[in-house]
């Protein structure tokens, strides 16, 4: 039996169907042949100085991993688990949402790569990464 085509809202349950990914709180804003935008909904907790109130870097190479990731699964069917990642951060992102475009490098049968760009509230990019990911199917 075919599989149905990805839609946004399809994606959408995919992306919050995780706890984690429920607590960064995910939109998907846009999925097209050139991939996806999502939008993380800045939370409090993501602060890790008080002084200067900036996000911690995890919090963005979690974005960064998502939304490569689903970028993946917007053409796969499904998310596929991280087999390495690299993040280079590019200015400290202040509190407001921060926007994820993302799309697929290559596919592969085994192996397949995506990148992410991060932007914040004003458009200014704060993170980017580049994942390995593992899409061999599942055994039954």
């Amino acid at each position: 039996m075919a599989e149905a085509p990805m839609t946004l809202e399809k994606l959408q349950q995919l992306i919050t169907r995780g706890p984690f990914n429920r607590w960064l709180s995910f939109t998907v804003l846009k999925m097209d042949a050139e991939g996806i935008e999502v939008k993380a909904a800045w939370r409090e907790e993501w602060v890790v100085n008080p002084e200067r109130r900036y996000t911690h870097g995890g919090i963005l190479a979690a974005i960064v991993d998502v939304a490569a990731d689903y970028a993946i699964a917007a053409q796969f069917g499904r998310p596929v688990p991280t087999i390495d990642i690299r993040v280079d951060y590019h200015k400290a992102a202040m509190p407001g949402d921060l926007i994820a475009r993302a799309r697929v490098v290559r596919m592969g049968s085994q192996y397949s790569t995506a990148e992410t760009y991060v932007y914040d509230s004003e458009g200014a990019l704060v993170a980017s990464g580049r994942g390995t990911y593992f899409t061999v199917s599942p055994k039954s």
